[in-house]
């Protein structure tokens, strides 16, 4: 999920009087954490790993989270710009018309997963009231109802959501509680896991799930007032709930063996109102993920309505969701893992070598039409990290912080070499 904030001047720097202490981005930044997306990651992550393990990988990922939330956001409380328009800066217009296409489908995929959960919840609630379920019917049906709200009364579902967070992580200990008093307490990894995975592979995979949210966090950032409260607030967020969220994903599927939140809703009795109350976070979230894309895309395609784009997003992820989206879960984040990390990476070594020191609004003034060392580097790390997992080749033995560091390696060494021969950064 994308952090998103409304204001009058998304394309300018954000002015004094609208600035907000540091906590409360914390808040938001920390419910990001909590939903069954990040159930189903740390459920197969401990079943791989054992409790322990899985507990340090996400206490390690949300470190190096936490270290990339303190660079993406004193990069937006310098500048005081959103994402859109630093990826503007250092791509160019046309390299940032690719980076927020590429996003905006991150985000169908997203709602594909979320889609999903909508289906299988219904699926679980139908059946446990002895009617017969079709899936397929249910996650289209989720598709339009989401789809239709987002078009229709996005504001409203946005501040459900806020609701949702806090009902949804009572449901999480909930079934943690009953899972350990039912089946006891199990740390020992599954002999059999779902996902095998090893300890780099699994910090990789919750680092790819959080990093859309990392590489954006300007959108929220650029409203803290100090640098301090920036610092302070990814120190008290990623570091706490990424753990966190992993014990409670933990406990019951190392109980149970079980992936399936809604399967163990119903297997340890918590019954159909629970099943329902489950689709709103799904729903709200993909309400969300719709909205985002759109604004993503209204800037490349700015012809094109928004609820036309929505539309389309709905269509794209709902298709996603029936192709089985969810069986790919791990892939997915892994992938994530290894493209977006790079954008983050390039933005920021920007504002704090080409733009440092410079007037923001001078700098934003004029944009090129593509700045193809950035566009090029970013293009060039993912191939990098893809062959490198393909072939078994590691720095770190974590795939995201190796396409991280290759990215920043790369831009910063044809940055030291074009200020070494006095070019134009192009």
């Amino acid at each position: 999920m994308t952090p998103q904030v409304s204001d009058d001047a998304p394309n300018a720097p954000v002015a004094a009087h609208l600035t907000i202490p540091g906590w409360r981005v914390a808040l938001i930044v920390a419910s990001f954490s909590i939903g069954l997306p990040d159930f189903l990651n740390g459920a197969n992550m401990s079943l791989a790993l054992g409790l322990d393990k899985a507990v340090a990988a996400a206490f390690l990922a949300g470190l190096i989270l936490c270290l990339g939330g303190c660079m993406t956001a004193l990069v937006s409380v310098q500048t005081r710009l959103s994402t859109y328009v630093l990826v503007q800066r250092s791509f160019g217009r046309g390299g940032a018309a690719v980076i927020n296409t590429v996003i905006a489908l991150i985000h169908f995929c997203w709602f594909g997963v979320n889609a999903a959960f909508f289906g299988e919840a219904m699926m679980m609630a139908a059946q446990a009231n002895g009617l017969a379920g079709n899936f397929p019917l249910f996650v289209i049906l989720g598709g339009l109802l989401m789809t239709g709200s987002t078009i229709i009364g996005f504001r409203a579902l946005d501040r459900l959501a806020l609701v949702c967070v806090p009902v949804l992580a009572a449901i999480l200990i909930a079934v943690a509680v009953l899972a350990v008093r039912q089946h006891g307490l199990v740390v020992r990894p599954s002999a059999h896991p779902p996902e095998p995975m090893e300890f780099g592979v699994a910090v990789s995979a919750l680092i790819g799930a959080y990093m859309l949210a990392v590489a954006t966090m300007p959108d929220l950032a650029r409203f803290i007032r100090t640098r301090a409260g920036a610092v302070a607030g990814m120190i008290f967020s990623y570091p706490i709930a990424t753990p966190l969220m992993m014990v409670a994903a933990a406990l019951p599927a190392l109980a149970t063996h079980q992936t399936s939140f809604m399967k163990l809703v119903v297997a340890l009795g918590l019954g159909t109102p629970v099943l329902f109350l489950l689709v709103l976070p799904t729903w709200t979230v993909n309400s969300l993920n719709l909205y985002s894309a759109s604004l993503s895309l209204s800037t490349t395609f700015p012809a094109v309505r928004q609820w036309v784009l929505i539309l389309a997003g709905g269509v794209i992820g709902t298709a996603f969701a029936l192709m089985g989206i969810l069986d790919l879960f791990v892939p997915f984040v892994l992938f994530l893992g290894l493209i977006i990390p790079p954008i983050a990476a390039i933005y920021v070594i920007d504002a704090f070598t080409t733009y440092r020191g410079a007037d923001t609004t001078e700098s934003i003034r004029v944009l090129a039409p593509v700045r193809w060392a950035a566009l090029g580097t970013w293009a060039g790390s993912i191939l990098v990290a893809v062959l490198a997992v393909y072939k078994g080749w590691t720095l770190t033995t974590v795939p995201a912080l190796d396409a991280t560091l290759v990215a920043s390696l790369a831009y910063g060494l044809i940055l030291w070499l074009r200020a070494r021969r006095g070019l134009a950064i192009t």
